[in-house]
């Protein structure tokens, strides 16, 4: 595959339009579209436990509802949104790797991880990306669509519903974090972003009763969107993607900063840390010879230290995961270490990210939706 050059992209294609499903409603919209089907508006809150409390989503085993009018609410309400295409796992079955047909034919990936103590779901907000980054294969696809609230939402229950049937080995409860660093740029798709992590967070039988500080949502750097979240106040975990600390390299490799440079993103997340009280994390994908150099992770600290040194940030390194025809591959591991250890000699918090599902085409920047991949 030839690396291309792509142009940004904000605003998605309005194409492939979902049917309206349960899981785009508000709790008030539920009990409304309940009544249009002639059934009182407790009947909603019965739905919304098959639905939430014992991840049900096939209408037919509602048994609590008149058998005469599952048929229509199926239909209306519950359309089927994820079709698995592949299911692929890797680590003894410790990471599950999941492809997605949508209606319109769009696909998209989500990876499930189990972890000694947690369960976390790497969920996807676009099919494809925009933000065109040349060294990951999603944004190399380009972009489809938006992905809508109850799409997102559905790769949720999908998992749950995956822990629930012992499909993942060790596994068991529920899942315990999501982190939006799947296909697409998030904060893209802000008000669909925003409206699943809502039904993520409301508790029985509203929603999955989550923990917003179990949920990271990550982006590129769109600064007038990561203001927008700031207002939200929701303490969840902001991740910001910077691999680079200077304008000049991150021009090139994240292209979003020809127009939000690096002092405009990290001043936004300083923000965000100062109102939510949530610590953020720094993503930084090492690429050997590019963005690995000491004199980067100097420059790297001189960014972060020079807003305060209360705690605000932690970097985390990513070993580059390779992708087809990319110039680009991982740094070496004794540049790592000399990385880390600058990061570390002037006080800044740092972890080099366990790399997980890379033979499954799993891991992070290596998510093409490609049935080739199957």
């Amino acid at each position: 595959m030839t690396v291309k050059t792509l142009p940004l992209v904000f605003e998605a294609p309005r194409r492939g339009k979902p049917p309206k499903h349960w899981f785009d409603l508000t709790i008030e919209e539920r009990v409304e579209a309940t009544q249009k089907l002639g059934l009182p508006k407790f009947r909603a809150d019965q739905i919304s436990r098959h639905v939430f409390d014992r991840l049900e989503d096939d209408v037919t085993q509602f048994s609590d509802i008149p058998a005469a009018i599952r048929g229509e609410l199926g239909e209306q309400l519950f359309p089927k949104l994820l079709d698995q295409v592949t299911h692929r796992s890797t680590d003894d079955g410790a990471t599950v790797k999941t492809l997605w047909r949508l209606h319109d034919g769009s696909l998209l990936e989500s990876v499930l991880m189990r972890y000694p103590n947690r369960t976390t779901l790497c969920i996807s907000s676009q099919a494809g990306c925009g933000m065109a980054c040349p060294f990951c294969a999603t944004g190399q696809g380009g972009l489809k669509r938006n992905l809508s609230q109850a799409e997102i939402t559905a790769q949720v229950l999908a998992a749950d519903q995956q822990i629930a049937a012992g499909l993942v080995p060790g596994a068991s409860g529920r899942l315990n974090n999501i982190v939006f660093m799947g296909m697409g740029e998030p904060l893209a798709n802000y008000n669909a972003v925003l409206g699943s992590i809502r039904t993520f967070l409301a508790p029985s039988p509203n929603g999955f009763g989550m923990s917003a500080r179990g949920i990271t949502v990550s982006t590129v750097g769109l600064v007038p969107a990561i203001r927008k979240l700031t207002e939200e106040a929701l303490p969840l975990t902001l991740a910001v993607s910077l691999h680079a600390p200077d304008d000049e390299l991150r021009d090139e490799i994240v292209p979003i900063n020809t127009r939000w440079k690096v002092d405009e993103v990290v001043d936004a997340a300083w923000e965000y840390a100062r109102v939510t009280k949530r610590r953020v994390s720094i993503e930084y994908a090492m690429m050997r010879d590019i963005n690995d150099q000491v004199e980067r992770a100097e420059l790297l600290a001189k960014v972060l230290k020079k807003r305060g040194d209360w705690g605000w940030v932690h970097v985390n390194l990513i070993p580059l995961n390779p992708t087809p025809g990319s110039k680009w591959t991982a740094s070496r591991k004794a540049d790592e270490r000399a990385f880390i250890d600058t990061l570390e000699k002037r006080g800044v918090p740092v972890t080099l990210r366990d790399t997980r599902g890379q033979e499954i085409d799993g891991a992070c920047g290596q998510l093409a939706a490609s049935v080739d991949q199957a």
